[in-house]
């Protein structure tokens, strides 16, 4: 397809005292309203299929844009994938088992990663390195030492990047977020997630897989080669090779809401301690099924994070201050109340949170590939909640607190 006109990239300055300038949005092609927004999946499993080309596919004929390639070294996948993608727009998009591929098409103008978090960095620098716009899901690193060099990539190129934390864009928690803002909790001591379950999510992923319809280094990339094992590749989310378990699988979530309703940018320090104590099989798993993690943040609060999947009751979600309680335990309802307040008065009986309406995670997306603004959910915010998952976990492995020098952007053990 001819473009009007060729992309043109903004590399700003990406460095000083503080490090990267991270989610400055750059310039790339300039799209008119009629220009088509040509989109590559990388990663077809059911996040990619399900939720990205799903939630895209709402919007496609309004905003204009089409799924042109599809990446995925599981054959099956990336065959539904592109059948989806056929019925939808009435042509066959490409079908490719690498991201190189993907982002080496010029046709291409942004991609969508939805591949597994060990992968996450390297197909986002792939996608900087080819002037892609990214929408990338979290969390958006395993170490800090790739989560500084993607980063600094994305940068670098000017790409428009937004994270799959989908929650700060929704009419619910924008609604806390604003009202937050207006003081009405006074201080803040603290602010918990207990996310529990009955069984590891990653049980749930488990399928049939024939070595003969998988590219296994492909899916490996930097991990050391080994026989093909169709539980390591379908049930990815519990192998610690190829992601941390529950604190950067959905604490990640909790997390970002912290940064985006409080405004915080990075905590000062975590502890972090849990271990495997009752889904213990012949699968292998390796993630811990229940893990607690608490960060203190310069802003003068605590941050806890619980998953317990040996119980699924217990769950909550709340914001303590000295005049009561935002509980957002109920995504869709979340309220206001003066429980438990050490200044009482201030606040009265339970009272539901006013939703502030707001375009949904992937219609802002594809916005901001026009308008060229930093999404709602940006590099900035990704590189925020990966420090903070990344400082738990090292946490975890080693039992020392990890403390975090936003300046040098180093981890410390104290």
């Amino acid at each position: 397809m001819k473009r009007k006109s060729r992309r043109e990239f903004l590399r700003g300055a990406t460095t000083g005292a503080a490090g990267v300038a991270l989610g400055a949005a750059g310039w790339g092609r300039v799209l008119g309203a009629n220009d088509r927004i040509a989109i590559g999946m990388i990663g077809c499993g059911s996040r990619g299929v399900g939720a990205h080309m799903a939630g895209v596919h709402k919007h496609d004929k309004g905003q204009n844009v089409e799924f042109v390639a599809v990446a995925d070294p599981w054959r099956p996948a990336r065959e539904r994938a592109a059948a989806l993608a056929k019925e939808w727009y009435g042509r066959e998009p490409k079908q490719f088992g690498s991201y190189r591929d993907v982002v080496g098409m010029k046709e291409v103008d942004a991609v969508m990663i939805a591949s597994c978090d060990h992968q996450h960095t390297t197909h986002l620098a792939a996608a900087a390195k080819a002037k892609k716009d990214v929408y990338i899901e979290k969390p958006l690193a395993m170490t800090l030492e790739s989560l500084k060099a993607a980063c600094d990539a994305a940068k670098e190129a000017g790409i428009v990047v937004q994270n799959g934390t989908q929650l700060r864009s929704t009419p619910a928690f924008t609604g806390c977020r604003e009202l937050f803002r207006t003081g009405v909790l006074g201080k803040i001591s603290r602010i918990e997630q207990c996310r529990n379950g009955s069984r590891p999510y990653w049980y749930g992923y488990l399928k049939e897989a024939k070595e003969e319809d998988v590219d296994w280094r492909e899916f490996l990339m930097d991990r050391p080669m080994r026989p093909f094992n169709a539980v390591q590749f379908t049930g990815w989310y519990g192998f610690r090779e190829f992601s941390d378990g529950p604190v950067p699988g959905l604490g990640s979530h909790f997390i970002d809401l912290v940064h985006y309703i409080t405004g915080a940018k990075f905590p000062t320090s975590v502890v972090c301690h849990g271990g495997t104590f009752i889904w213990k099989d012949e699968k292998g798993f390796t993630c811990p099924d229940h893990v607690q993690a608490t960060w203190v943040y310069p802003e003068g609060f605590m941050v806890h994070y619980s998953t317990n999947f040996g119980n699924g009751s217990g769950n909550s979600l709340r914001i303590f201050g000295e005049h009561g309680v935002m509980n957002m335990v109920n995504w869709n309802a979340p309220t206001l109340s003066g429980e438990g307040a050490v200044k009482k008065g201030k606040l009265g009986k339970e009272a539901p949170v006013e939703p502030v309406p707001c375009p949904d995670h992937f219609l802002d997306w594809l916005q901001c590939l026009r308008s060229r603004k930093a999404p709602n959910a940006s590099l900035d915010a990704g590189y925020q909640h990966a420090v903070a998952v990344i400082m738990a976990m090292k946490a975890f492995d080693t039992g020392r607190r990890q403390v975090y020098d936003s300046e040098k952007r180093e981890l410390l053990e104290k």
